[in-house]
């Protein structure tokens, strides 16, 4: 298929185009760069082989989205672009609801105008809200703890309610915390600014980059007083998407589908960190401070539909999250050039 990968250079985008590539698929990569970088699509094109189409606009800029697809023949789309960062999107809204719910907008008329249907959509766990229940499966309700989350929660009803049209088939991917990179370690995670998540944060420590880590609270409920989380290596999640378009086109009937992207364990913020002091044979010190507020003592996925109908499962072990990103960040400790 020809699939057009959106937010394409960012993290979880370029570990899926090369998985695209080696599963016989053409990717066509657009992004603004607003929150990555060009020297990425060279990176790509070492790892593939291949020369990546790429193009680079913002896609609420609706004549150039049309315009693409008027040219395009695509046969699917993967969505990846969009403001990711949880505690900016409180500060900037407005910003966050029109850069996310604006490309969606865009790309949908697009779709429709064109006659593009399959659809893979990069939601995220956050839909899930405030709930304790864990594992968490497809079938809580959603809900959402900052303007980010609600942005996910609202394209996830605009999807269901075009594919209830019978305008698009879509895959809707909820995933807990992304980490690890390319085995290779020319790609991988690299925030602009401070880290929001916790591995990019102890890879910089570890590098260098950064003094020491924040662990916020360790009086939680938990095996060592710090939250567990659901943590997946970014090989594992770009696989995932893979299989989800697989399954859309084997399955031209299903309109919509939610499938969780997770281990089904939680790992603690202790914990990564003696794995990533025992992967990289760094020190990484940390201070321990206050709760962050709305941060629940436990959060990781119910996987079972995703092994059941998609035939996929996460497979990299905690070692290998560690192993990965240290190849990546000592490799590229400032991140990627330009």
């Amino acid at each position: 298929m020809r699939v057009l990968v959106t937010g394409g250079a960012g993290y979880i985008g370029s570990h899926t185009v090369v998985q695209l590539v080696a599963a016989g698929h053409q990717p066509v990569v657009v992004d603004s760069f607003v929150n990555s970088r060009p020297s990425v699509i060279a990176r790509l094109e070492e790892l593939t082989g291949e020369q990546i189409e790429t193009h680079s606009f913002d896609l609420r800029d609706a004549d150039k989205t049309s315009a693409l697809f008027a040219e395009g023949g695509f046969d699917a789309v993967i969505h990846f672009a969009g403001l990711k960062a949880v505690g900016e999107s409180s500060q900037i809204p407005l910003e966050y609801y029109d850069n996310n719910l604006g490309t969606t907008f865009s790309l949908m008329r697009a779709m429709e105008h064109h006659g593009v249907r399959r659809l893979v959509f990069s939601s995220s766990a956050t839909v899930y809200g405030e709930t304790e229940t864990v594992p968490m499966p497809e079938d809580l309700p959603t809900s959402a703890t900052n303007p980010y989350g609600w942005t996910k929660v609202m394209q996830e009803q605009i999807l269901r309610d075009v594919a209830a049209t019978g305008a698009a088939q879509v895959a809707l991917l909820r995933y807990f915390n992304p980490v690890g990179a390319h085995p290779s370690g020319r790609i991988g995670e690299d925030p602009q600014g401070v880290p929001n998540n916790l591995m990019p944060f102890v890879a910089q420590v570890a590098v260098g980059r950064r003094e020491r880590l924040q662990v916020f609270g360790d009086d939680y409920p938990t095996p060592d007083g710090t939250p567990l989380r659901d943590y997946i290596h970014v090989e594992d999640l770009a696989a995932g998407h893979v299989a989800a378009l697989q399954y859309l086109d084997a399955h031209p009937d299903v309109a919509v589908r939610e499938w969780n992207l997770g281990t089904g364990h939680g790992t603690s913020v202790l914990e990564m960190v003696a794995a990533f002091e025992a992967g990289s044979g760094r020190e990484v010190p940390y201070d321990v401070v206050s709760r962050r507020p709305g941060d629940l003592a436990a959060v990781y996925a119910d996987p079972t539909r995703a092994e059941t109908e998609l035939g996929w499962r996460a497979e990299r072990t905690i070692e290998q999250m560690c192993a990965d990103t240290w190849r990546w960040q000592s490799g590229n400790p400032q991140g990627y050039p330009g």
